[in-house]
């Protein structure tokens, strides 16, 4: 089983949950994690280290969905994953986005954390589209 933890800056993380359970209720496999001003990078550390513990029970990989490569949840999601004392495996993944947070779903029964994480990434690409205008009407039933 893959847990994950999804890490932002300010109030995403929670936002982006509750929008999830919107769509599929209940997600017990996912652990928010938000960096605040009135936190602070400290404050941060020690909170993600407290539900990385959490979300490691029962796992056999945790996957980090962070907001942006490089910040500070990044850098600190990174740091636990190539500790060699971090134990299930951590696997991170940068740029999380709504579709993204809703195909953690279909990973979380696997057992290695980065074939979830390779997984992921790939079709959370298919995800990105640009809209334009088609020369056939489209239905107005979904």
């Amino acid at each position: 089983m893959i847990h994950v933890i999804l890490t932002t800056h300010g109030p995403l993380a929670d936002a982006m949950l509750a929008s999830a359970r919107m769509v599929y209720g209940d997600l017990p496999h996912i652990f928010p994690v938000t960096l605040s001003e009135t936190k602070g990078i400290n404050g941060f550390r020690d909170e993600f280290a407290a539900v990385l513990h959490q979300a490691s029970k029962g796992a056999d990989g945790v996957l980090v969905l962070c907001d942006l490569q490089s910040g500070t949840p990044w850098n600190i999601a990174c740091h636990h994953a190539f500790a060699p004392e971090t134990s299930p495996p951590v696997a991170v993944l940068g740029g999380v986005n709504f579709p993204m947070l809703l195909l953690s779903d279909e990973i979380k029964t696997l057992t290695d954390v980065n074939q979830a994480a390779a997984i992921l990434l790939n079709q959370a690409k298919e995800t990105l589209v640009l809209a334009r205008l088609s020369d056939t009407q489209q239905s107005e039933d979904f």
